[in-house]
């Protein structure tokens, strides 16, 4: 989202947060999609791709011919061995093609810290990210999702993760792909932290994937399923400093209750914000529970968004 949007965004998603919505809200709502626009993304299968029960690289075929969706979104760590190998990423883009599914991202771990503190060690994180870019461009998705992890004090971080991040949006804006960072644990989970850096880097394609689950400031990933975190951004309030430059919203789900609700994130609550935002991008699945197994969690996750969002569009 450009710049020239932000204040404005950010205002209006202010009177979301606190309820005081009536500003323009039905013209707003006409704007509104009925339904949401839900993808999945491939760490809500992780255990069965890891158990090799699935092929990964069926992914796509997988979504739609199980689940019914239409777009969905990647993970490098299935995929380590093949990232630099353009053949590759032709045949999977022609895999979803044939699927009749839209590839939206790839997210990218373990590919160095672009927070580094070091120069060296910074520049290779970048580079590290480079072939994730080409990859992206070749399967026609619109970003990669990156980590903001750095080891240092927060203004020593800071600085770092501002030029590594400026630098690899630099690159990849080359590409026409966007950079976005997800809050992940540490640093990355202080949602005014992460804008402040995103506004000082100064690139127009540099934005954010909001998750709604790993807000925990203490541990790396950020994970806040089983309240064992102890010092915790509030997620609600995370989101909200992420939406103004979101390019896909993160859709964590853990357990759930008798009435099909997750028992850790309020999704009323948090869909809300993003309804009110005025957000129409794609909302992506992201299943993490334990409880049940992954295609249920899957469906649960899907059947709760459309529930609430109905709700919100009739309000």
């Amino acid at each position: 989202m450009q710049r020239r949007n932000f204040l404005k965004n950010t205002a209006w998603s202010a009177l979301a947060l606190t309820g005081c919505t009536s500003l323009n809200k039905n013209s707003m709502k006409e704007k509104m999609p009925v339904q949401p626009r839900i993808s999945l993304a491939q760490w809500s299968l992780n255990r069965a791709f890891f158990g090799g029960q699935l092929a990964v690289n069926d992914f796509a075929a997988i979504a739609k011919d199980t689940f019914g969706f239409e777009a969905v979104e990647y993970v490098n760590g299935f995929y380590k061995d093949q990232g630099e190998k353009e053949t590759f990423w032709q045949e999977m883009q022609s895999r979803s093609r044939n699927a009749g599914v839209k590839n939206l991202l790839i997210m990218v771990d373990d590919e160095g810290n672009l927070g580094n503190t070091n120069d060296a060690d910074r520049k290779k994180a970048v580079e590290n990210h480079y072939k994730w870019v080409h990859a992206a461009k070749i399967m026609g998705c619109h970003s990669i999702r990156v980590n903001a992890f750095g080891e240092g004090t927060k203004s020593m971080v800071r600085s770092a993760l501002i030029d590594g991040l400026g630098q690899l949006s630099n690159y990849a804006a080359r590409e026409d792909i966007n950079i976005l960072i997800e809050n992940h644990g540490l640093y990355s989970s202080d949602g005014k932290w992460i804008v402040g850096i995103i506004e000082a880097a100064g690139q127009t394609n540099l934005g954010t994937l909001p998750d709604f689950g790993n807000w925990c400031l203490n541990t790396q990933w950020g994970s806040t399923q089983y309240d064992k975190c102890t010092e915790v951004y509030d997620r609600y309030q995370g989101v909200l400093d992420f939406l103004p430059y979101a390019h896909g919203v993160s859709a964590k789900s853990y357990n759930f209750d008798d009435s099909g609700s997750d028992r850790v994130i309020d999704y009323s609550r948090m869909l809300k914000i993003v309804y009110d935002f005025g957000y129409t991008g794609y909302i992506g699945i992201e299943y993490e529970g334990e409880e049940l197994p992954e295609p249920e969690g899957i469906r649960m996750t899907k059947t709760l968004i459309e529930r609430v969002w109905k709700e919100l569009s009739q309000a």
